[in-house]
C-alpha cells in the first residue's frame, strides 16, 4: 500500500520525504520491522519509541513516523527516509492499521462492550446467541480470540494494541465472519486502541471504582469519559439503567438510538419475577412480543443484568426467543462463575475475583443464594498491590463461613509473606480459616468439608492455566485440579 494512503484520515501531519511509497507493513516496535516497513515511535509508559529509530532503519523500515514535540535534531535520521510528525502516534498508529488492514471493521458488525464488570461473561452470552442463529462469529477479550467457534490463541490484555486488533479484524473477514463482538477496556479508549473501528453496537454493563493508578486513570471522572469515548463513535447504544453511571447516557447522547435494561428502574427490557439458586437463574422477560422464562446456568443477580445486556443485541438483530432461550441455558464462561460439573454434586465455582471489590461481590452473590455454607479458598498474586492483600482477607472473613487461605500466582514473592498479610486482614473479623500453602491442598481440604448444600468458591485464577513461581509458568487448570481431587476421593 503506498504510503499516502495509510494516512487517510490523519490531519495535520508535516512530511518529509516521499508519500508515494511502496510500504509493505508497519510497526511500533522496532524489533519486529522488516525492509519496506513504516516505523511509528511511540512514547509509552515505561520506553519511549523514539529511543529505537536507529534500529527501526537499520532493520529495513523506509518510513518514520514521530510524534511532536520531539527533538529531531537529535534522532539524525538519514537522508532518504521519509518522515512525518503527527499530533499523537499512538492515535495515528490505529488509524495507519486500520487503513493498511483495508478498514476491515466496516466489513463486519462490530459489537463493542465495556463497562466495570460483566464485559467478558456478556460478550460469551452474545456471541453464544449469535451462533445458535447461525451466524458466523468473532470473538476478542479478556480470556481468548475466537474466530467461528474456533479459540485462535489467549489474550495477555482485554483489548489488544490497534495493529494487533486491525490485524486479528482482517483475519475474522477473511475466515468469512459476519460478527465480531469485543470487550472493550477504558484504557483502550484512553490509548486509541480502537479508533479506526466501525461499531454497530455498543453496550454499557456497569461502573464502579477500578483502574484508578498513576498508569491508567487519575480519578474516576476520567475514567468514565474514557468509556464515554466508545459512545461518540457509535450512536447505537444498550445501556444499563440500573447503574447510576450508566443510566446518564441516554441524556448525554440524545441522539443516539439508546435501548435501557434492568430489574429495579423503568427500562426497556426488563426482568421480573427472578429465582436465584446456587446453579442457575432464571426470570420473565420479552424477548420479541410475548414474556419468556429465560434460564442461565451462571448463578448471581449480576447474570440476569448480563443476559438482559445480551437480550438487547438478540432484539436488534431480530433472533428468536428459541435461540435466545437455548444460548443462555448452554452459555459457560471460563473462570466466569463457572460451575463444575463433579460426581459429588457439590456446587464448585471458579471465579477471576482478584481484587477487593471482585473478591466482595462474588463472596455476597453466592451467600444471597446459597442454603449452606460458602467455603472460600483465594490467595493473592506477588509482584502486585500489596494493600489490597489484608482488605480481601477481611472481605472473605467477613463474609464466608470459611476461608482457606493459599497460593495464587506468588511470582518472585515469598508465598508464607503473601499469606501472613492476608491474614492480617482476617484476624480483624470472626471468621473461621485455615492456611494452605499448597493450593491443590486447599482445594482438596475444601471439598472434603463441603455438602450439597454448600458452595465452594476458587477466587483468583479463573481462566488462567497456570500458576506463576519465580518467574516459571506451571500448568495449573482448576477445572482438571478439582476433577482429579474427585478421582481420588
Amino acid at each position: 500500500m503506498k504510503l499516502k494512503e495509510m494516512m487517510i484520515g490523519l490531519e495535520g501531519l508535516k512530511v518529509k520525504g516521499d508519500l508515494e511509497l511502496e510500504i509493505k507493513g508497519i510497526q511500533s516496535n522496532s524489533k519486529e520491522v522488516k525492509s519496506g516497513y513504516l516505523f511509528i515511535a511511540i512514547k509509552g509508559f515505561a520506553t519511549d519509541g523514539h529511543q529505537y529509530i536507529d534500529s527501526a532503519i537499520k532493520k529495513g523500515a523506509i518510513a518514520v513516523m514521530v510524534e511532536e514535540g520531539c527533538n529531531l535534531k537529535a534522532l539524525a535520521i538519514p537522508e532518504g527516509i521519509t518522515i512525518i510528525m503527527a499530533k499523537d502516534t499512538r492515535k495515528a498508529l490505529a488509524i495507519c492499521s486500520s487503513n493498511f488492514y483495508e478498514n476491515p471493521s466496516k466489513k463486519l458488525k462490530l459489537i463493542g462492550v465495556t463497562g466495570t464488570k460483566g464485559k467478558t461473561t456478556t460478550t460469551f452470552m452474545i456471541k453464544e446467541i449469535l451462533e445458535k442463529a447461525e451466524k458466523k462469529v468473532g470473538l476478542i477479550g479478556t480470556i481468548a480470540t475466537y474466530i467461528n467457534g474456533e479459540k485462535i490463541k489467549e489474550s495477555d490484555r482485554t483489548t489488544p494494541e490497534s495493529l494487533e486488533l486491525q490485524k486479528e479484524l482482517a483475519k475474522m473477514v477473511k475466515a468469512g465472519v459476519e460478527v465480531v463482538v469485543m470487550e472493550v477496556s477504558s484504557q483502550s479508549l484512553k490509548l486509541h486502541r480502537v479508533d479506526g473501528c466501525a461499531f454497530d453496537i455498543v453496550v454499557f454493563t456497569n461502573f464502579s471504582e477500578d483502574h484508578i493508578s498513576p498508569n491508567e486513570h487519575p480519578d474516576m471522572e476520567d475514567y468514565f469519559q474514557s468509556k464515554l469515548k466508545l459512545f461518540q463513535m457509535c450512536k447505537t447504544g444498550i445501556v444499563n439503567a440500573d447503574d447510576l453511571y450508566s443510566a446518564k447516557i441516554p441524556k448525554l447522547f440524545p441522539e443516539s438510538d439508546i435501548t435501557t435494561y434492568g430489574i429495579d428502574n423503568f427500562a426497556n427490557v426488563l426482568a421480573k419475577d427472578i429465582t436465584i439458586t446456587n446453579s442457575y437463574v432464571d426470570f420473565k422477560v420479552k424477548v420479541t412480543n410475548k414474556n419468556e422464562r429465560i434460564k442461565t446456568g451462571i448463578p448471581g443477580r449480576f447474570s440476569v443484568y448480563n443476559s438482559l445486556a445480551a437480550i438487547c443485541v438478540a432484539k436488534k438483530f431480530g433472533i428468536s426467543e428459541e435461540a435466545v432461550k437455548n444460548a443462555l441455558i448452554e452459555v459457560r464462561v471460563p473462570g466466569r462463575s463457572e460451575l463444575v460439573d463433579n460426581k459429588k454434586e457439590i456446587p464448585i465455582m471458579i471465579d477471576y475475583a482478584h481484587s477487593p471489590e471482585s473478591l466482595q461481590n462474588i463472596l455476597q452473590a453466592v451467600k444471597s443464594y446459597t442454603k449452606g455454607r460458602v467455603i472460600s479458598v483465594f490467595g493473592c498474586g506477588g509482584d502486585r498491590d500489596k494493600a489490597k492483600r489484608p482488605q480481601m482477607g477481611e472481605i472473605s472473613g467477613r463474609i464466608a463461613d470459611f476461608t482457606f487461605i493459599t497460593s495464587d500466582n506468588p511470582r518472585t514473592e515469598e508465598p508464607q509473606e503473601i499469606i501472613q498479610q492476608i491474614e492480617e486482614g482476617i484476624k480483624k473479623t470472626k471468621g473461621k480459616y485455615k492456611i494452605e500453602v499448597d493450593r491443590t491442598k486447599a482445594i482438596k481440604e475444601a471439598i472434603k468439608m463441603a455438602n450439597k448444600k454448600d458452595i465452594i468458591v476458587l477466587a483468583g485464577k479463573g481462566h488462567e492455566p497456570y500458576q506463576e513461581i519465580n518467574g516459571k509458568k506451571y500448568p495449573y487448570d482448576e477445572r482438571i485440579i478439582v476433577k482429579e481431587i474427585m478421582e481420588e476421593l
